[in-house]
């Protein structure tokens, strides 16, 4: 399939808000007063950076807020964007910072915006949420010692929503053939066309096949969470607690985006959090054992869900390569953001099927070994 025929196929979800129109929307929703806004890089929704001069009737106002303008598609979902919402205000209170939500000047944390011209109209959920400082891990050199700590992130996160988190509308995180939950996998038949006829559709339609015979039958045999679903080099904030500029020491300071939430398997996070800790390493192979030494300190892995880990990072892996190519197929004026992970992403899953599961396991296993009497230094 060509680029006009998908492109003609494919009804436009991604919001497409001016400057001008989000300071509108932040000014007439929420009360502000805007002094600056820029857009920020995002995916499938639209994100501005706002800095605020005044607020009206309120004197609880932080200098600086993300506008988050939610994909029209998702934006028919209000009660899933309402549990993505309360579980960002729950998890602040556990610790663990995520951003918060302003209320609108009618007292809701989010408000349905329409745009459009002529006789077609899309309606977007708008949230304005506080805009958290810090380095991305993207940004920033990693050590086993950040490595060791997003591992554990990732296992505390899942862990404290699944036993603590509760909410009427929590059902909606069954998000059923969402294509970015991992058990989805083999959906990327319907998009795989977009690769063209190469070595990485073979990697791909390899990974794609071992997942079916591999994973999908022992799904069930998984212990399930709540996951985040996105815990990308971009969506973990760092931060340094040592005075000493010459040798900073980094710590977990912020989780970005919970837009990807949905119901999987502790071993899912694991897995997501994995590849996209290999992308940017220097030293990609050792990743996966750094990770899994402080995911298992908070929850150690059964037998089953350690066999499965290679297919899952590759499904990772290929669900990240497949989805960016074909979306920048759609929005081609978005294909440099789009196309980050594959800067290094097609390298590193060729790498891990050309050294094969025993090997790529070995390095990962024996690495989370040496940890098991003490936590890095």
């Amino acid at each position: 399939m060509s680029s006009g025929n998908i492109q003609q196929s494919q009804t436009f979800t991604k919001p497409a808000f001016s400057e001008k129109e989000a300071t509108e929307i932040a000014e007439r929703v929420f009360g502000l007063k805007v002094s600056a806004i820029r857009s920020l890089p995002s995916y499938d929704d639209q994100n501005f950076h706002v800095h605020i001069s005044r607020c009206e009737g309120t004197a609880d106002c932080a200098n600086e807020y993300v506008l988050k303008i939610t994909n029209c598609e998702d934006s028919q979902n209000p009660e899933l964007i309402e549990v993505q919402t309360q579980i960002m205000m729950f998890l602040n209170d556990e610790g663990l910072p995520s951003p918060m939500p302003r209320l609108t000047k009618d007292g809701n944390i989010m408000s349905l915006e329409s745009i459009g011209t002529g006789s077609v109209t899309k309606q977007y959920m708008v949230r304005l949420l506080t805009y958290l400082p810090g380095l991305t891990v993207a940004t920033s050199s990693t050590n086993p010692h950040i490595l060791y700590e997003i591992g554990k992130l990732a296992a505390r996160l899942d862990k404290t929503l699944s036993e603590k988190f509760h909410h009427p509308s929590i059902k909606s995180l069954h998000r059923g053939k969402f294509i970015w939950n991992l058990a989805n996998v083999p959906l990327l038949e319907q998009h795989i066309h977009v690769l063209g006829q190469n070595s990485y559709r073979e990697v791909v339609e390899q990974v794609i096949q071992q997942f079916k015979d591999k994973i999908v039958p022992k799904l069930s045999n998984f212990r399930a969470s709540i996951n985040h679903g996105d815990l990308n080099d971009h969506n973990i904030l760092l931060d340094s607690n040592t005075a000493s500029p010459e040798n900073p020491q980094y710590r977990v300071s912020g989780i970005l985006d919970f837009s990807d939430m949905s119901y999987g398997y502790y071993v899912f996070e694991l897995a997501i959090t994995i590849m996209y800790m290999m992308i940017e390493s220097k030293d990609p192979f050792t990743v996966g054992g750094h990770v899994l030494a402080g995911f298992e300190s908070i929850v150690p892995l059964t037998t089953e869900e350690r066999d499965a880990l290679f297919l899952l990072v590759s499904g990772r892996f290929s669900q990240s390569l497949v989805i960016a190519s074909y979306k920048s197929l759609l929005y081609p004026e978005n294909k440099e953001y789009l196309m980050i992970t594959a800067k290094t992403g097609w390298k590193h899953l060729l790498k891990m099927f050309e050294m094969g599961q025993e090997a790529v396991e070995k390095i990962w296993f024996e690495t989370a070994k040496a940890y098991t009497n003490h936590e890095p230094v």
